[in-house]
């Protein structure tokens, strides 16, 4: 009697184990910025997209395929040619999330990985296309123009997967080795001819400062000249007479003169060596 009633007991918590375990596999959690699709063995995949929280399923037929829609980064380098044919480096930073509507159909056109098949491909067509339609000095000054023609061109491709780019940037661009060199030489010649400018303007306006210092020289002599001409002797006295009274105001200054009284021209008490 013992060994029936603990074998009932032990066929009891057995059916309890498989019932837990049928309960937790038919338990799913979707979490925040996630969606799932739901794949029924007889059905295929549902049109249904699910969002958070808990969510039940049959188990052993349905099993959920979780996908995360917030935004992702992605680099992706492309090698391509110039109008010009430039050999160009080139990288493009994309910020890229599938639509949730559509997470059905990409999930049973491309998979999960769907960013992996798609992105490299369409951004290596839409970067060889709009690259080709500038020559490599236009790359670099018309820069701002080519990222906006890439993102739009981009953005429109991608849509067609069912697929949203938030951001899309050019973080990479160079150029080949040879057309490097001949930028740096061409750089070097433009800063030679500008400083060999500089200083032919630099000899120019020193010329020119020269003739009008000579020209101001040589009016000054007429001036004087007219005056003497105009003057006669009054002028040379009045110059005479200035001269004097510098020097008197001079003498007076010094503490080692002595004057003879008024209307003597003769000094006293020089220093004597």
């Amino acid at each position: 009697m013992a060994a029936q009633f603990f074998n009932r007991i032990g066929q009891l918590g057995l059916g309890l184990a498989v019932v837990g375990g049928v309960a937790n596999s038919a338990l799913y959690n979707v979490d925040g910025g996630h969606r799932a699709v739901i794949f029924d063995r007889f059905a295929g995949v549902k049109n249904q997209v699910v969002g958070e929280g808990t969510h039940f399923i049959i188990p052993w037929i349905q099993r959920p395929i979780i996908f995360d829609i917030r935004s992702r980064p992605r680099n992706v380098p492309v090698i391509t040619g110039s109008k010009d044919l430039q050999n160009v480096n080139i990288t493009l930073r994309i910020l890229f999330r599938p639509v949730p509507d559509q997470l059905p159909r990409i999930y049973t056109i491309l998979g999960v990985d769907y960013d992996e098949r798609v992105l490299p491909s369409i951004t290596t067509e839409v970067l060889k296309a709009v690259v080709a339609q500038f020559d490599a000095g236009e790359l670099i000054t018309q820069r701002e123009l080519v990222s906006q023609k890439v993102s739009e061109d981009l953005t429109e491709r991608a849509s067609q997967f069912g697929v949203i780019l938030d951001d899309i940037s050019i973080t990479h661009l160079t150029f080949g080795k040879e057309f490097t060199q001949a930028v740096e030489l061409k750089q070097v010649a433009q800063q030679d001819a500008e400083k060999a400018r500089f200083l032919v303007e630099k000899a120019e306006q020193q010329k020119k400062a020269a003739v009008i210092s000579a020209e101001g020289d040589a009016q000054a002599a007429l001036l004087l000249a007219k005056s003497f001409g105009e003057a006669g002797e009054g002028l040379v006295e009045l110059r005479r007479i200035e001269a004097a009274e510098d020097i008197a105001y001079q003498l007076a200054r010094s503490r080692q003169v002595s004057y003879l009284p008024s209307g003597q021209n003769i000094l006293l008490n020089l220093p004597t060596q």
